[in-house]
């Protein structure tokens, strides 16, 4: 029996304007190298143009390509409106979005407005004394080791640094390289709809908007006492505001816009995406991809709970669509590991389970975001040394998990699961040497599945990973029921199952998904009485035994009437 809104709400408005387009998520210095440094560029990008027409893509996410001195491999922007020498130039940047207008693609960049780098010109001119460009910032008087709170920042340590020569701390959420920007100060907020604004004028179609719900922090900054400060400061007090006057300020209403949620509510996303609130188009909420945190923490490893992951997307899709609006689907992006290392199983399994994980998300209520990579099931690359790392979190938590006492066998063990290096190696292009992606030496090194996930291997195998993405990616457009249908949530025998309907109208499609090695009873039978089957992860239709539909080990399955 189905649980769930049966009447999509969205249906009538433009919140499932964008239910028929599927993201491809690029991580620029990873995707593709042209010059042989080693760093993939925008030129990469429109050598691989006609690669991603192929797939079916409507819009690629680029992260940024920015003015970057990349301690945070580019989320630490120094100027908003250049491109970073590593990447290319401006004109590379207009060739892309021609070339991929000609293709029927569409440019989303991604926006760090939450804080800038150390180096943008405004926080140089604060650190010089320039009182106006202080107030850019969130500056605190204070006296050297008494920080104005005890928050910490997510990169770990303090989320305050004391400047000796001002007398005063300044925050940073992230590192101490990124310190936050003021939005309560409205010539912080013009400037960056400016910035908007720019982008737009060079041809850009959507905006990603990076931890885009810790812009507002609170009017008094007091101690958490019971955490690390995100409690005071997530969802703040003006963020509705903010994020309205942005979207009509930088004129991008009519655009697709989500909005990067950390550690938000869904009474929060319900009013951000609610469309007659004229916030964003959709959001990332990341609750979902913290059913293996041990204790809530994100550096202690246990199995993804099933269960819970189960009850955060019930509640998640049954929420957003209850007020008309939009999920971003997604298991993977540049900040989290592989998911088919991570919900899957890489090694017996392997194609298989990344076939399960691509028709849950590609066929659930919202718009369907694929990481570069995902769509060949390339996997956690298995670094063994520290040395092997690059990304700033990694190598910062590495040490507070040796000083926690970790041996470095222990402390690598959690890296090799929990690392953004994991997701960030080269895009694997073909089975040789530096997988394709570079005639150089690559800026981090290549994962060692290559040999098995590259795109020239399953680009020709009507059976492949990428097949079957491109297969989901079409089935989008094809078929409203997919792009704007309604949905619910079966009850499953199996904790290890998930189930969920699709309906419009008089179509009905049902997905059943096991995230098992083993077999394990799903629904009754009679729930896909008369049903062909759509798409699966396994040649033939799901089993039944005694009336139940039985999956096999991560078997995934569409039907459809």
């Amino acid at each position: 029996m189905a649980e769930g809104v049966k009447d999509c709400v969205c249906c009538s408005n433009d919140a499932c304007r964008f239910g028929d387009s599927t993201v491809y998520q690029i991580y620029v210095k990873s995707f593709k190298d042209s010059n042989g440094d080693g760093i993939g560029d925008l030129a990469g990008i429109i050598e691989k143009l006609d690669y991603l027409a192929e797939l079916g893509i409507d819009y690629l996410w680029l992260t940024p390509f920015f003015a970057s001195p990349l301690h945070d491999n580019g989320y630490d922007v120094s100027d908003y409106k250049a491109v970073n020498p590593l990447f290319g130039s401006m004109d590379d940047f207009d060739r892309l979005v021609e070339g991929a207008s000609a293709r029927g693609m569409k440019i989303m960049l991604d926006m760090v407005f939450n804080h800038t780098s150390s180096e943008h010109t405004w926080f140089q001119r604060a650190l010089a004394g320039d009182a106006r460009y202080q107030d850019y910032y969130i500056f605190r008087e204070g006296v050297r080791d008494e920080p104005p709170t005890n928050w910490k920042s997510k990169f770990g340590g303090s989320a305050w640094e004391y400047v000796s020569a001002l007398g005063r701390w300044y925050l940073h959420l992230f590192d101490v390289t990124q310190p936050d920007l003021n939005w309560d100060n409205p010539a912080v907020r013009a400037q960056l709809a400016d910035v908007v604004r720019y982008w737009r004028r060079k041809g850009v179609s959507g905006f990603r908007f990076d931890v885009v719900n810790l812009i507002s922090k609170p009017r008094v900054f007091i101690d958490d006492l019971k955490g690390d400060g995100r409690s005071l400061y997530t969802d703040g007090p003006r963020i509705h505001e903010y994020l309205k006057e942005l979207v009509a300020t930088a004129g991008i209403g009519s655009m697709i816009t989500v909005g990067e949620m950390s550690s938000t509510s869904l009474a929060d996303c319900m009013r951000y995406t609610d469309p007659t609130r004229h916030e964003l188009s959709m959001i990332f909420s990341f609750h979902h991809l913290k059913v293996d945190y041990k204790d809530g923490d994100k550096w202690s490893l246990m199995r993804p709970d099933i269960l819970r992951f189960r009850e955060l997307i019930r509640t998640w899709q049954l929420g957003l669509q209850s007020c008309g609006g939009w999920n971003a689907l997604f298991l993977g992006n540049h900040d989290q590991p592989r998911p088919v290392s991570r919900f899957g199983d890489d090694k017996t399994y392997w194609d298989v389970s990344a076939k399960m994980l691509a028709i849950f998300m590609h066929l659930m209520r919202g718009t369907p975001y694929v990481y570069q990579g995902e769509e060949i099931g390339m996997g956690n690359p298995g670094f063994s040394s520290i040395e092997q790392y690059r990304d700033v979190e990694s190598l910062n938590y590495y040490r507070i998990l040796r000083h926690r006492g970790k041996s470095e066998q222990e402390a690598l063990a959690v890296l090799a699961q929990r690392s953004r290096d994991n997701s960030r190696t080269p895009m694997q292009w073909q089975a040789r040497t530096q997988a394709g992606f570079t005639d150089g030496t690559p800026w981090i090194e290549t994962s060692r599945d290559a040999a098995r996930a590259n795109v020239a291997n399953e680009i020709v195998d009507p059976n492949s990973i990428w097949s079957l993405y491109r297969h989901l990616i079409e089935l989008r457009k094809q078929m409203p029921l997919i792009a704007r249908g309604s949905i619910a949530f079966l009850e499953v025998i199996s904790p290890k199952v998930i189930a969920y309907v699709r309906e419009l109208d008089s179509k009905r499609l049902v997905v059943l998904s096991s995230f098992s090695n083993a077999v394990e009873a799903a629904v009754p039978a009679g729930e896909i009485a008369g049903m062909r089957l759509l798409a699966s992860s396994y040649p033939t239709d799901p089993e039944t035994d005694d009336g139940i539909v039985v999956l096999r080990p991560w078997e995934g399955a569409a039907l459809i009437r």
